[in-house]
């Protein structure tokens, strides 16, 4: 499903400008009409279905309007013009991207409609580890990184408590705490909202969330509103690779069971080897994930282990973070190709 806009401005240049930027970056989730006059969009709304009409706001005055529709002004704050408080208002002079994510995270609050993208079920990997400060992030970026350079559309979720997604990506955008409150108040379309949210990195093409505001926006998250999430990640893309913390609760048990790998990071120290063996020995949870563990011997660290699937990746010397994931997923594919073959 594509989202249906009318676009309805007299500004000539604006409207064309506008328009072919949607259709030029956008036309994989919307189709773009216009039209000039306020005359015209009487009379075009009532000739076709529309979800979403954008507006300016000196064609609001006698707009008839249909309840299944979402209207949208285009708010210039130098307007000397009152509108109807019913009329939600989006920047008219901002970018092009933004006027895109607004529309969608507008529209996500009244839809209830399915996207009906990608019905297979995405491939889930759940990146934990016993211990902190092993490199579990950069592990699963480095995995990231190799399932995109096998042509496949990755997301990266990152549910720690802290998150460390602003040093490798740019997290200037939309907080992913806006799509755990539509979570908790159980309305609204989540796949659209994932739709307006979900950015590429230009480096990597993994594409991923902005930061949560506060910690304790993911540490409210139910089992059901976890549960609400994945289904609704696993859509647009063909990965999703989940960036855990390090903690064993109820939420975490629930991603194991429905992850389709669980990657355990370790490196060479006494505490992570015997933090890693005490999960190990925990039998009624190991023995139950056990089939789809991989161990991941990070920093240099070597498999103890023969019985148990490990990778050991090298130990890289930088001081830049966000280059270290891009040099390992060079060497995870390789190692992971090697221990198929």
């Amino acid at each position: 499903m594509k989202i249906k806009l009318l676009i309805a401005s007299d500004d000539g240049d604006y409207i064309e400008h506008l328009s072919k930027e949607l259709l030029n970056n956008y036309s994989d989730g919307i189709l773009v009409n216009i039209c000039s006059s306020a005359q015209r969009l009487d009379e075009i709304s009532g000739e076709q279905k529309f979800d979403v009409i954008l507006l300016e706001a000196s064609f609001c005055e006698g707009l008839k309007t249909d309840a299944g529709v979402l209207y949208l002004v285009l708010w210039d704050e130098s307007l000397d013009i009152i509108i109807d408080e019913s009329f939600q208002k989006i920047r008219k002079y901002q970018r092009i991207s933004s006027i895109y994510t607004d529309i969608l995270e507008s529209y996500a609050k009244v839809s209830t409609r399915s996207l009906g993208i990608n019905s297979k079920k995405a491939d889930i990997t759940v990146v934990w580890s016993p211990t902190g400060g092993v490199g579990k992030t950069t592990v699963a970026l480095a995995y990231a990184a190799s399932k995109v350079s096998e042509d496949k559309q990755v997301m990266y979720l990152n549910l720690e408590l802290f998150s460390g997604t602003s040093v490798y990506f740019d997290t200037s955008g939309k907080s992913i705490s806006a799509l755990f409150e539509m979570l908790e108040a159980k309305t609204g379309n989540i796949e659209v909202l994932i739709k307006s949210m979900l950015r590429r990195d230009p480096g990597s093409n993994i594409f991923y969330f902005c930061c949560p505001r506060f910690f304790d926006d993911i540490n409210i998250l139910s089992v059901d509103n976890i549960s609400s999430l994945i289904s609704a990640c696993e859509k647009p893309v063909d990965e999703v690779i989940i960036d855990m913390s390090c903690v064993c609760d109820e939420r975490t048990r629930y991603i194991f069971d429905v992850a389709d790998r669980v990657l355990i990071v370790n490196d060479a120290t006494c505490v992570s080897r015997a933090k890693t063996e005490q999960f190990i020995n925990h039998q009624h949870l190991f023995s139950q994930i056990k089939d789809k563990v991989c161990f991941i011997a990070n920093k240099g660290a070597s498999a103890t282990d023969n019985n148990l699937q490990t990778i050991s990746l090298p130990y890289v010397q930088t001081t830049r973070e966000s280059e270290v994931y891009k040099i390992l997923s060079v060497s995870f594919k390789n190692l992971r190709t090697e221990q198929n073959g």
